[in-house]
């Protein structure tokens, strides 16, 4: 299994200014709201029966031999829908999903645009968070943060740079290798692990494999409607090189 660390930036010439916003949203949130108040955490997550229902559910409701305490959520309570994109179960958690955004989110937003990757994020998140509601429409388990629109942000880069090059961690050894090979292996753990789970309401280990899942297919749809439609490349570094050099080799 990879475990990526960076990319290959050379071509951004400016910051990609709504994935370090999204990425100081999410910590924020972490740190002032959750951190400070847990019943924040149960209050704003999305809970799949809630969404089914329309319902609120408030109150102490049995899980197996464990009790879960739900409090008032946000009206109406599809707005959940929302702010579990913005909040995270624990510190690695949230680091984890904040490297992801951080090593692939820049370059996807160069090549949408900003305000259309903020709704392309928000679209991912919304697809990822269907399909886990559809694996299991009655859970009262919550759900909560940024890998859905995270998993869309990786399909999209897929599809856009699939062989740019990405630094990655494998066994004990830094190795540089195509992103078509590192977020292949990604989608392809969460395809096995998530047939894996799927007797067990399409959640394991507290991993929302289907979330995972339905955002990176939102993310890769995404990515081939951009290729189709975005034809105004941005400026870049490798853009102007081969602008200049007819016979220079384009790297995606």
């Amino acid at each position: 299994m990879f475990f990526p660390i960076s990319d290959d930036d050379r071509h951004l010439l400016k910051p990609a200014y709504v994935s370090i916003t999204l990425l100081v949203l999410n910590v924020l949130v972490y740190v002032v709201f959750q951190l400070s108040d847990p019943a924040f955490t149960m209050a704003y997550s999305t809970v799949p029966q809630e969404i089914t229902s329309g319902v609120d559910l408030i109150g102490t409701y049995q899980l197996g031999g464990a009790e879960l305490q739900h409090v008032a959520g946000p009206t109406p309570i599809y707005l959940t829908l929302l702010t579990s994109m913005f909040m995270h179960g624990s510190w690695m958690h949230l680091g984890g999903n904040m490297l992801y955004l951080w090593i692939f989110g820049d370059n996807v937003e160069h090549r949408f645009g900003h305000v259309l990757f903020l709704i392309f994020y928000l679209v991912s998140g919304f697809a990822a968070s269907a399909v886990q509601i559809g694996l299991a429409p009655d859970s009262i388990i919550p759900n909560l943060g940024a890998s859905g629109a995270i998993s869309g942000v990786m399909g999209a880069y897929l599809v856009l740079f699939p062989r740019n090059k990405v630094n990655a961690i494998f066994m004990v050894r830094m190795i540089s290798v195509p992103a078509i090979v590192v977020l292949g292996g990604w989608i392809a753990l969460q395809l096995f692990q998530g047939y894996g789970s799927l007797k067990g309401v399409g959640e394991s280990g507290g991993v929302a494999y289907g979330a995972h899942i339905g955002g990176f297919v939102a993310g890769v749809v995404c990515g081939f409607l951009a290729k189709a439609l975005l034809k105004g490349e941005p400026d870049t570094v490798f853009r102007r090189q081969y602008a200049g050099d007819p016979k220079t080799k384009r790297l995606w």
